[in-house]
């Protein structure tokens, strides 16, 4: 049994995520609590497997418990956010604090709305706990900041390269691990995909990301002509693709159905990166559940591409690196604080003409 702890300050909340939970068949309810203080206090005497946590209540908010709860007693938690663009905040400022994932609450305050969001709830708590993360050391991890990796770029070749980054679960501090370390003088059109519902939350990942990089980092618009050093996020509820017209390439944000049951989806990006880029394409997952992205990094490969997946010891979840890893579309598997410099390797192979065969002898030996 998978040992939940519910905390929101709303007692009909509260009542409807244990009776969500008591329905899974392999979650106990171990507690519920209705302020911070209380989550911090029930964490450390209960000490369970999982903590679903609100972020605005009296007394102590959620922000401040998180921070408390990993110092005294590192635990999965998955915040449950407001679908606004102030809880798009609290939440990464959570993702940054020691938080796994996050769940956004639907609008109103009727059993049918969270009845909506039972099947996420579900499968987080049970991904993340199968996933067993070391969560101190992840919580540490979040904590290493590396110095910028430079390359030596000779593009005399005139190619125009792409890096595709995908990512889930555990995304957002992932990638602050890996985008802020990119140098501002790369040779390539950034995309990353991290899967994300709408409502400002990959606005805010963004801004974030701008903040703290060398790189200009922003949210993709459609029709938009990409450009070499940016970095596109694409826009949560949207599909992100690339699309060449009289030798124009523009970003192309589209509405549609999910794929792999996301949206956006790393293979649909990846399918029309394949289709502008061809071979000289580098492309990252990193960690995330199911198996979103193995198609397109497949497509990547057999393309003449180059592909980095995440270690398994520093993946919150292992699920979109190993699913691409088992297909053989993975030429290196390296640690979440090594994949910067893997990049920039794998970009000055692709920018300085090496041969595809001299780079996969290499790396092969690595995996």
């Amino acid at each position: 049994m998978i040992r939940v702890l519910v905390v929101d300050d709303s007692a009909f909340v509260r009542m409807a995520i244990v009776d969500i939970l008591k329905r899974a068949g392999d979650i106990e309810v171990v507690g519920t609590a209705k302020n911070g203080k209380e989550a911090v206090e029930k964490a450390i005497k209960l000490k369970p497997d999982v903590i679903t946590l609100d972020v605005n209540m009296p007394v102590m908010d959620g922000l401040t418990a998180l921070k408390l709860i990993m110092e005294k007693q590192p635990t999965i938690v998955i915040m449950l956010s407001a679908l606004t663009k102030e809880g798009a905040m609290e939440t990464f400022e959570a993702l940054k604090l020691g938080a796994v994932d996050f769940i956004t609450k639907p609008h109103g305050q009727f059993n049918q709305d969270l009845s909506d969001i039972e099947d996420e709830i579900i499968s987080k708590i049970r991904n993340v706990y199968n996933s067993s993360p070391n969560i101190l050391r992840l919580y540490n991890l979040k904590k290493f900041k590396g110095d910028v990796v430079r390359g030596e770029w000779n593009c005399s070749n005139k190619r125009e390269l792409c890096l595709l980054v995908g990512s889930s679960t555990g995304g957002p501090s992932a990638l602050e691990q890996v985008i802020p370390r990119l140098p501002s003088d790369l040779p390539a059109v950034v995309l990353v995909v991290q899967h994300m519902p709408k409502g400002g939350f990959s606005e805010q990942l963004a801004e974030r990301l701008n903040s703290q990089s060398e790189l200009e980092v922003k949210e993709a618009e459609n029709n938009e002509k990409v450009r070499k050093g940016v970095v596109y996020i694409a826009p949560g509820g949207y599909h992100m693709k690339v699309r060449e017209s009289l030798g124009v390439r523009r970003i192309k944000v589209v509405e549609g159905k999910p794929v792999n049951a996301v949206i956006p989806s790393v293979d649909v990006t990846a399918e029309s990166v394949v289709k502008v880029y061809r071979g000289n394409t580098v492309g990252v997952i990193l960690t995330g559940m199911g198996n979103d992205g193995a198609y397109g990094m497949k497509l990547i490969k057999d393309a003449g591409g180059l592909n980095i997946a995440c270690s398994e010891d520093t993946c919150v979840v292992f699920g979109m690196p190993k699913a691409a890893i088992e297909i053989g579309a993975i030429h290196s598997v390296k640690p979440l604080y090594e994949i910067a410099e893997e990049i920039v390797r794998f970009l000055e192979v692709k920018c300085n003409g090496n041969r595809h065969g001299r780079v996969q002898a290499r790396v092969s030996a690595g995996v």
